[in-house]
């Protein structure tokens, strides 16, 4: 790897074909002589200019290697991608088109001789709303009558959360952060309805995949002897297109899926808010966006469509769907929903507790939205003001926050059923403790609310 001031990426480790590292905060890739004939072959065959053109891989520069060691054959330079997410914070049309890109590059790579040698959601990221593979690296030339070695990690990655997210309940697409490289199938097997062997397209891949697995974990020697052609294997990719494809998002209510349907804003109010936040997001002009506790991101918007890269997150998945099928449909190239759970947000995780970085050590940004949310923190998760004004210190330099009193009517139906033990929720309170880690730039009232909006810029401590 080359020397300077550049720095290994810990979730790259496990490839020997390659290294990816960072350096003056960009992000590169060194090539090993030992994945030089497949790298070379990707090139000449036509398949990197395929994939790239139809958006589907990223893009590289060759850059001068002179300093690189000795198993170095190239160094690249790809796209840089503005915020690395997981599948544990997808939602399930996020986790499908995954699913489904991965497959159409492995169809698109047989056409040319060759094969996805792994197929790890990880190796997917979302850009301009649309996913792309990251991962130069993953293809190797086709062997005639081999299987398709990705075949396994494809099922764990993909199909079993998306099988138990459609039979089951959403939220088991948070399981794989629990499981590094997949769900196992013979717990998936566990967990789906009996009826899911025998509809879906579910009993091969699923069932007798697991089964099989079972069967055969120390035969290994056999299992490789097993030959495939090159027309059967392509059925079996077609036959996991058509079950990823048949799986459908389950009518499921949520708590705040349908929430601006039954905000206690006015039209009129709602139209203010949005002015108001709209003008302060253009007096800040800000590069990087989070918007916390975003539900569908009908605020979070206002920052896209300036072309901020934008980051919105809920812990509610269907609310995190429809943000993410909107981005889709307008084509929204800057806004990246994700589903997170502000009071236990993704750790770090892998080895050694860092081939997956927490959603913290990823999320610094510019501009965060805290909007009809410090309620929810505060009264439901018992959140000190202080912990909530130090968290967002920590990520962000200019806040827009709206307080929500303890007159309104959202936060009542928060008090209904417990005591209320938080006499330090109030306004003066909490301007007086987010002032020890912001400054108060502005504030204006909601129309027709009791609700305040303020805009700060954290002080430097």
């Amino acid at each position: 790897m080359t020397s300077d001031n550049s720095k290994a990426v810990a979730a790259s480790f496990r490839d020997p074909s390659g290294t990816v590292f960072k350096k003056n905060n960009q992000y590169f890739r060194q090539i090993n002589l030992i994945y030089k004939k497949d790298y070379d072959f990707l090139q000449s065959s036509g398949l990197f200019a395929e994939l790239v053109g139809k958006k589907y891989l990223v893009d590289h520069k060759e850059i001068d290697n002179k300093n690189s060691g000795p198993k170095s054959y190239k160094i690249i330079k790809p796209e840089q991608i503005s915020f690395i997410s997981y599948p544990y914070e997808w939602c399930f049309s996020q986790l499908k088109d995954a699913a489904l890109l991965t497959l159409e590059i492995q169809s698109t790579a047989m056409k040319f001789g060759m094969s996805l040698k792994d197929a790890s959601a990880y190796n997917i990221q979302f850009v301009n709303s649309k996913p792309i593979l990251i991962d130069t690296l993953s293809f190797e030339k086709y062997r005639e009558s081999k299987p398709w070695i990705a075949y396994r990690q494809f099922c764990q990655h993909f199909l079993a959360p998306l099988a138990l997210m459609t039979c089951v309940d959403l939220r088991f697409g948070t399981l794989s952060q629990i499981y590094l490289d997949g769900l196992p199938l013979d717990l998936t097997a566990k967990l789906l309805p009996v009826k899911a062997r025998f509809s879906l397209g579910l009993g091969s891949h699923i069932f007798l995949h697991a089964k099989s697995q079972l069967s055969h974990a120390a035969d290994g020697e056999r299992i490789a002897k097993v030959k495939i052609g090159k027309n059967q294997l392509l059925g079996i990719i077609d036959s996991l297109k058509s079950t990823v494809g048949g799986l459908k998002l389950p009518k499921q209510l949520t708590t705040w899926g349908d929430y601006y349907n039954k905000t206690n804003y006015s039209s009129a109010g709602l139209k203010t808010k949005e002015e108001i936040i709209d003008s302060w997001i253009t007096k800040i002009q800000p590069e990087t966006l989070w918007d916390a506790g975003a539900n569908d991101s009908h605020f979070g918007r206002l920052g896209s469509k300036k072309k901020i890269q934008t980051v919105a997150s809920d812990i509610d998945p269907i609310a995190v769907e429809h943000a993410y099928l909107r981005a889709k449909s307008d084509a929204d190239e800057f806004l990246l929903p994700l589903i997170l759970d502000l009071t236990n947000p993704s750790p770090a995780i892998g080895w050694e507790n860092r081939e997956r970085d927490s959603f913290w050590v990823r999320a610094k940004f510019d501009l965060t939205l805290c909007l009809a949310f410090i309620h929810h923190l505060a009264i439901t998760n018992n959140l000190p003001l202080n912990k909530i004004a130090e968290l967002f210190a920590n990520q962000t330099k200019y806040l827009i926050i709206e307080f929500v009193p303890k007159n309104d009517s959202n936060t009542k139906r928060l008090l209904a059923n417990r005591q209320d033990i938080f006499p330090d929720y109030n306004q003066k309170m909490f301007e007086l403790i987010f002032s020890q880690y912001f400054k108060i730039k502005k504030t204006s009232a909601i129309a027709g609310s009791k609700r305040t909006l303020y805009l700060m810029e954290r002080k430097n401590r």
